[in-house]
């Protein structure tokens, strides 16, 4: 019987039954008499199934009271809805249970955060790398027992696509990595992983390059002092020594450039986590690289769309770098054709863009053009003199000022290189 039967039926009942009671009055001549007792069984009626409702709901776990008509179909329904939902949080507890004892076999510290950011549950390892501990710490809000403003940050920001990491202080030796996620609600899970081994290599990796490198300048410069000596002598012009010193010569120069660009991505990475706080007019900035750069290569197309008076907090010297490198970038392989460079604002973003219309790039490249040294045609990279290291010092220069690098490219098409900058809001400053 569908719910709206049964309460159609329910109502016939009640109105039949007031109808009998009033016919009965009527018959003795107290009509209103009549009807009023026969209101009154209704509400005895009512009133007695409202009784066993509250009797119940004393006692839930009890087996449902016996009712007729509608409300013997009310008890069964909330019955069955009671059943199901018993159901359904045995299964969820049943699901936490088991992702809390899958996450408290793990050496990360796992965290599981409420929609009011207070602590739900922590395994052992989040009182070993956080201090934290369960359940003492059980409701406690998270921001106050992780007192890092980097952290705070994360927390309370909206992208958490990108882990966190937070480096070793003088209140800790250890490197962190945070890494977020919601569900349900807006609840939130959280791993912090103890890092400092890998960050330990990384340091030892960036020192061994920055020194490698700074020892090599010295003994190249040297070098490249006699082989300039050298070509300069008359008793040497000839042509059997003249081709081999050109080449000497301009292979030191690529090795001082390769040193350089070393040395310059070692002092990005060294301060890449660094807040930028410089007010930075990217505008200017581009048009004084195009300026550069078109003087540098006086027989290429240089085309500009510059918007002006949109800033980014950055380090000019390290923005110089990127933006110059993009464009060299599009200048050294888009042959013949123009380079367009573009400074636009997009919502509260800036795009500084270098398009090329060059041979283009395959889609199994692009994601390993940032690496150091990796080339895409090594041939033609030794023949136009690149170094294999401008991209990567773009994208740690992208690191290091919260901004994105977005490559898109289609072979016999061209490429298009992007910057995409957080803006600085100068109102606030």
């Amino acid at each position: 019987m569908s719910g709206s039967n049964a309460w159609l039926r329910e109502a016939r009942r009640v109105l039949l039954l007031i109808a009998a009671a009033g016919a009965v009055g009527w018959s003795l001549g107290v009509p209103f008499i009549g009807l009023s007792l026969g209101l009154l069984a209704v509400v005895v009626y009512w009133g007695h199934h409202l009784r066993l409702v509250q009797r119940w709901l004393d006692n839930p776990e009890g087996e449902p009271p016996e009712g007729s008509g509608l409300w013997g179909r009310i008890f069964d329904n909330v019955f069955l809805l009671q059943r199901r939902n018993r159901e359904t949080q045995s299964r969820l507890e049943s699901a936490l249970d088991y992702l809390q004892d899958s996450l408290a076999s793990m050496r990360d510290a796992a965290i599981i955060v409420d929609t009011r950011g207070n602590i739900a549950w922590v395994n052992e390892s989040a009182n070993f790398l956080l201090g934290i501990r369960f359940p003492d710490d059980r409701g406690q809000p998270l921001l106050n027992l992780i007192r890092l403003p980097e952290f705070h940050a994360y927390f309370d920001g909206e992208d958490h696509s990108t882990p966190l990491r937070i480096l070793p202080s003088s209140d800790s030796e250890r490197c962190l990595q945070v890494e977020m996620s919601r569900f349900g609600a807006g609840d939130r899970l959280i791993f912090v992983r103890d890092v400092s081994e890998t960050f330990k290599l990384e340091q030892m990796r960036q020192d061994f390059v920055a020194n490698v490198s700074h020892e090599l300048r010295t003994p190249l410069t040297v070098v490249k002092g006699y082989i300039d000596t050298l070509e300069g002598l008359p008793e040497l012009d000839s042509p059997r020594l003249t081709r081999p010193l050109k080449n000497m010569s301009e292979q030191a120069s690529r090795m001082e450039t390769i040193l350089r660009d070393l040395l310059w991505l070692s002092r990005i990475e060294s301060v890449e986590t660094q807040r930028k706080t410089e007010l930075i007019d990217v505008g200017a900035l581009a048009s004084e690289t195009a300026s550069e750069l078109q003087t540098a290569f006086s027989d290429r197309e240089l085309q500009s769309d510059i918007e002006r008076n949109i800033y980014v907090h950055g380090d000019r010297a390290e923005l110089h770098s990127a933006l110059s490198n993009l464009v060299i970038n599009g200048l050294k392989y888009s042959d013949d054709g123009p380079v367009l460079i573009e400074w636009k604002k997009r919502g509260d973003r800036g795009i500084f863009s270098v398009t090329d219309f060059g041979v283009g790039i395959s889609e199994q490249h692009i994601p390993r053009l940032t690496e150091r040294f990796y080339r895409v045609d090594r041939s033609r990279s030794q023949r136009i003199g690149g170094t294999g290291l401008g991209l990567a010092i773009v994208k740690h220069v992208a690191t290091s000022h919260l901004a994105e690098l977005d490559i898109r490219s289609e072979i016999g098409r061209g490429s298009t290189f992007s910057l995409e900058f957080p803006i600085a809001d100068i109102d606030q400053e």
